[in-house]
């Protein structure tokens, strides 16, 4: 993960082959266009379906200053909600950010359902109106910091994951819990190319999934997450680099072993398991020193866990930071 000088670096095109060169393209892109401000002074025109308002809106007895010391909101000003719409990865739909909207505006979630299975006592398959049902969803505001070194404070609305896994009841043998989104190239025009390995999964340690911080999000600003974020349920890990956060979830499964995960099987070398923010950590194509805030004109240091030490630094007691990236 360390930065080397241009003359020992190795020919993309060898090292990644075909493919993957082409999303490192996809990717450095993305670093430029940041760089630059991109966006920043230049409101978009991408057409948006209008979400609902969202009707279980829980109430949290903490006060503002035991929600900031737990982490659940930061003192910063949030993101402006048209650049959280309009501003997206998620390549199932396709890999131009700014185009994400408009291709998965016709997106239907009406009959969706999320299977919960593997290492517990209790599999279930829950319903939009199960999963709802589970918990008020509550107003969390965090930072989500992109591996392409943007970020954004995003006002979501979730309920703890642990809520969740606390129905299932893992066994003593789950150690960590998997995920995976809707595979359906129909309704998903970018999982008809090769651009990534489909379905997209992801993963995390059991302690991580139940840490009070990790939620599963369905709505951003007080209405019912829209597509392009990861309708209708996507898991949000603030103090981990965004493609953590898995979106249009359809499976879970708990498990002894270390699940796959996306980014990390197509290229080991550049993105772990963990993909915890790390400032001192570099990407081996650039510095995750600094971040281009959306919103905000300059950059603004990185912070370690993205600003959530003090919360989860304890899960990472005697590990290799640098090594278990």
């Amino acid at each position: 993960m360390k930065n080397n000088s241009e003359d020992r670096i190795t020919p993309p095109e060898l090292y990644f082959g075909r493919r993957k060169f082409m999303q490192a393209a996809i990717a450095a892109g993305s670093i430029v266009a940041t760089a630059g401000t991109y966006r920043l002074f230049n409101p978009t025109s991408t057409p948006m379906a209008e979400s609902a308002p969202l009707q279980n809106l829980g109430s949290t007895e903490l006060s503002d200053a035991e929600r900031l010391q737990r982490g659940f909101l930061v003192d910063e000003e949030r993101t402006d909600e048209r650049s959280i719409l309009t501003y997206n990865n998620f390549y199932e739909f396709t890999t131009n950010k700014e185009r994400v909207a408009a291709a998965a505006m016709n997106f239907q979630t009406d009959e969706w359902t999320l299977e919960v299975g593997g290492l517990v006592q209790q599999p279930k398959s829950f319903s939009l109106a199960e999963l709802q049902a589970i918990s008020p969803l509550e107003e969390r505001v965090y930072r989500m910091r992109c591996v392409e070194a943007w970020s954004m404070v995003i006002p979501w609305n979730g309920f703890p994951l642990s809520r969740l896994l606390e129905i299932v009841q893992p066994t003593s043998e789950a150690r960590y819990l998997a995920f995976e989104t809707l595979f359906d190239p129909q309704r998903m025009p970018g999982q008809k190319t090769d651009v990534l390995d489909w379905p997209y999964v992801e993963g995390l340690r059991l302690d991580e999934a139940m840490h009070p911080l990790s939620i599963l999000a369905m709505g951003i600003y007080g209405k019912q997450l829209p597509p392009q974020d990861g309708a209708p349920v996507r898991l949000v890990v603030p103090w981990k680099y965004g493609f953590k956060g898995i979106k249009s979830i359809v499976k879970m499964t708990l498990t002894s072993m270390e699940p796959p995960t996306s980014w990390n099987r197509f290229a080991p070398n550049e993105y772990g398991f963990y993909a915890n923010v790390n400032p001192t950590v570099a990407h081996p194509r650039w510095s995750q020193a600094t971040e281009q805030r959306i919103g905000e004109s300059g950059r603004r240091k990185t912070l370690l866990f993205n600003g959530y030490e003090e919360q989860v630094a304890s899960l990472y007691n005697g590990m290799d930071l640098r090594v278990h990236f």
